[in-house]
């Protein structure tokens, strides 16, 4: 598991989700195309096929999430309060205002923020059970004044899990429905005669999920495409090697393609992990799915210094990064690209996914060179503000007509000229 930056297997991680699986394509394609021309029909069969229910009845109601929150472990209830108010808290510092100013006499220009009218939330359903994902994924959209909330998520044999509906009233989720996979992401987008059609859809899934959001892109607009999870971890001379395999494990147990990677100048650190993380993988539950992660995407890299260590960490462009160095704070002013960072030994992963507030939807893939963080901006539309007097106008004529003659758009020029024309 100790290579170097030249390492074959580091290409290897870097392109371990490059592209989907074309075998996908055709049934999604199919799914969407069902969804477009039946609607409801479709729908309750589709349901019928893969989540073994009749979904006739497929609303779920608010009622419903009420009596879910209400019978709540007390305990649970208490954590994921507060995970509630350090999310909303943390994402009202993301709010923008619509703002103007004026830019010379009679010229004024600005923006215009709105919320969107109405966001669709994609749950999982399944073995996983991630109430943290409901509350990280709805709370941001009611932040940023999002009017109607919409939750789909499976219910294999009718049934949904009732910590998810209980994480959605918490949230406040408007409406939900009882569909999964790729119909429901259509149902979403286009709308049928009992899903509402809507603006926005944020939420992870299956690959005919991310395939479906991705084919719908441009009819509603979606958070992001998500890959398997992600860690990397710059690690110095005072790192803990029982920290680093912990932080190592804890993303690998989500999934056979989720990847785990440190990067350390000092061998013997390098060493120490990697006899952690096999006493570690022995003692949890879930030890075949993050051993094969980490023989297959895992990887402890060994480097010159910490200057390298940030050129890897830049080029791979990681979901979570954790700096576990003597100066996180200094470190993290080369960072680039990184979802999120975790500065310091006591700040592991977990905390960003349950507690701390800030949101735990990131870009994977290498895709935070250009991505950011689920966020309030996410469920906002700006629109551009522009006011000229007549005097204004007058004085920029010459500029516009030169431009507009220029690319030979004669209807442009005249659209302009024609507001100073004498009778």
């Amino acid at each position: 598991m100790i290579i170097k930056r030249t390492d074959e297997k580091l290409k290897t991680i870097l392109g371990r989700n490059e592209s989907f699986d074309e075998q996908y394509l055709e049934t999604v394609l199919s799914i969407i195309s069902r969804i477009r021309k039946e609607g409801d029909t479709a729908l309750v069969e589709l349901t019928q096929k893969f989540d073994c229910f009749d979904c006739k009845k497929m609303e779920i109601t608010r009622s419903e999430m009420e009596k879910a929150y209400k019978a709540l472990d007390p305990a649970l209830k208490k954590s994921l309060e507060k995970a509630r108010d350090n999310i909303v808290s943390f994402h009202e510092k993301q709010l923008e205002k619509t703002w103007m100013y004026e830019k010379s006499e009679g010229t004024f220009l600005g923006q215009k923020v709105t919320p969107l009218e109405r966001a669709g939330v994609y749950v999982p359903g399944g073995k996983a059970v991630y109430p943290s994902s409901v509350l990280m994924n709805t709370l941001p959209a009611k932040v940023a004044g999002v009017k109607e909330i919409i939750m789909t998520t499976p219910a294999t044999g009718g049934e949904v899990n009732p910590v998810v509906l209980a994480a959605a009233y918490l949230a406040g989720v408007d409406r939900g429905f009882k569909i999964g996979g790729a119909q429901a992401i259509a149902a979403l987008a286009y709308g049928t005669a009992t899903v509402p059609r809507v603006d926005k859809i944020v939420g992870p899934g299956n690959i005919y999920v991310a395939l479906a959001k991705k084919m719908v892109f441009g009819q509603v607009d979606i958070d992001m495409i998500a890959g398997p999870s992600e860690i990397l971890i710059i690690a110095d001379k005072s790192a803990k090697a029982k920290y680093i395999a912990a932080d190592m494990l804890s993303q690998a147990e989500h999934d056979e393609l989720a990847s785990s990677v440190v990067v350390t100048d000092n061998k013997k650190l390098a060493e120490k992990v990697e006899e952690e993380l096999k006493k570690q993988l022995e003692a949890l539950p879930k030890k075949e799915i993050a051993g094969k992660s980490l023989a297959n995407y895992g990887a402890i890299i060994v480097v010159k210094d910490m200057e390298e260590a940030c050129e890897v960490a830049n080029e791979i462009a990681p979901e979570h990064l954790e700096l576990c160095v003597e100066n996180p704070m200094e470190m993290m002013l080369k960072i680039k690209n990184a979802g999120a960072i975790f500065l310091g030994e006591y700040t592991p992963e977990p905390v960003g996914d349950y507690i701390a507030g800030p949101n735990h939807v990131l870009p994977t893939g290498g895709t935070a060179r250009f991505f950011s963080p689920l966020g309030v901006y996410d469920f906002v539309k700006r629109s551009s503000i522009l006011y000229y007097s007549k005097k204004q106008l007058a004085e920029d004529m010459e500029d516009i007509i030169t431009l507009a003659e220029h690319e030979e758009l004669i209807a442009h020029r005249n659209s302009a000229a024609i507001r100073q024309k004498k009778k």
